[in-house]
């Protein structure tokens, strides 16, 4: 397929966009029309690997606890976390209130208003920050992102895979170029919108859709090729057996620290092995041989979660244990368990012990 793309079709493209645009885009979200930097902000991090449906009720959460940057400075880490629980990709909210931080003490409360600043703060990449400086400021940034990969290349009939060098180039480059600079919020808006909503990886509506004149893809049956992907993902299965010990009303659970997932928040005591284990061979584990626990555990339940690039197998086993039998622990506290919910789990923990009925 050849890169070359003509006036005609990028004029054609913008023109028929922003007519859309402004008569038949009717998709309704809280931050759409949004000058706040602040909430543009916390929308498109919460939006990062996140579906605008499943973001939606975080982002109305946040901005309730925290109607300002300055409100989210001063929020305690567990608090935060706690919001953000099921979101999934920890370290998004972890870096949010590092900004937000860096903001309330160093810049006096104010969001910085230049695209190269916006760039500088941490957990911002080049995405986001042109999204802050459009929707915000009006600047002429363009965004590229997977719905903007994906209507570009289908529309222009582009086969450069767009996980590569090359290929996030050349979307960005062209994204640019086709860029409304009189009014680039509703432009960006526009692209982002058409691919959420029309231009959809599964059976898009191309009947609905103001391109498919000049669609190559649309034209030429290649809706299912495009947009490119160069790598394979691989996905790491991974296996955890949480044992929970409880004594009186009280469960033992430690927060995970490291460069691992799910860092800064709470857990059970984990064992991970090399593959499923049944009772008798988790009875067998070092770690579990280190509790010096004489009584077997009991199978609880089974759950699984999927990462962007980990399949993590979870099996629940508890331990009552009398006070006589506490063994020694490192790291981790003894908690009512009428207080869990003060706590920021991982999702599969959180979906366990919410269906035990722990709180």
């Amino acid at each position: 397929m050849s890169m070359e793309f003509t006036r005609g079709q990028k004029t054609y493209f913008t023109r028929q966009l922003n007519d859309w645009h402004h008569s038949d885009n009717d998709r309704s979200l809280p931050w759409k029309e949004e000058k706040d930097p602040y909430k543009i902000w916390l929308s498109e991090i919460i939006l990062q690997q996140t579906r605008a449906e499943q973001g939606l009720p975080y982002y109305l959460k946040f901005t309730q606890a925290y109607p300002t940057v300055n409100d989210l400075a001063a929020a305690k880490d567990e608090d935060a976390f706690r919001l953000w629980q099921g979101l999934g990709y920890y370290n998004r909210c972890k870096n949010m209130l590092t900004t937000a931080r860096h903001i309330a003490l160093n810049l006096g409360g104010q969001f910085p208003d230049i695209y190269e600043n916006i760039l500088s703060l941490k957990g911002i990449g080049p995405y986001t920050a042109a999204a802050i400086a459009s929707f915000a400021f009006g600047l002429p940034y363009a965004v590229a992102d997977g719905n903007v990969y994906r209507v570009l290349a289908r529309y222009f009939g582009i086969d450069t895979p767009f996980d590569t060098t090359e290929g996030k180039r050349l979307f960005q480059t062209l994204a640019q170029e086709l860029l409304n600079q009189q009014n680039s919020a509703a432009h960006n808006q526009a692209i982002m919108d058409l691919g959420a909503t029309i231009c959809t990886p599964q059976n898009p509506k191309c009947n609905s859709c103001p391109l498919p004149k000049k669609c190559v893809a649309y034209n030429q049956g290649l809706i299912a090729d495009l947009p490119v992907r160069s790598k394979k993902q691989t996905v790491r299965n991974r296996y955890f057996h949480y044992l929970l010990l409880k004594c009186d009303d009280e469960l033992w659970i430690k927060k995970r620290e490291g460069k691992d997932i799910w860092q800064n928040l709470y857990e059970p005591y984990l064992i991970e092995a090399k593959e499923t284990l049944d009772t008798a061979q988790l009875m067998r584990q070092r770690w579990f041989k280190a509790l010096n626990m004489k009584q077997k555990p009991a199978f609880e339940g089974y759950l699984t979660q999927r990462l962007t690039h980990q399949l993590i197998e979870t099996r629940f086993f508890s331990l009552e244990l009398s006070k006589a039998e506490i063994p020694q622990l490192d790291g981790g506290n003894w908690v009512r368990i009428n207080t869990l919910k003060n706590y920021a789990f991982p999702k599969t923990v959180l979906s366990f012990l919410e269906k035990k009925f722990y709180f």
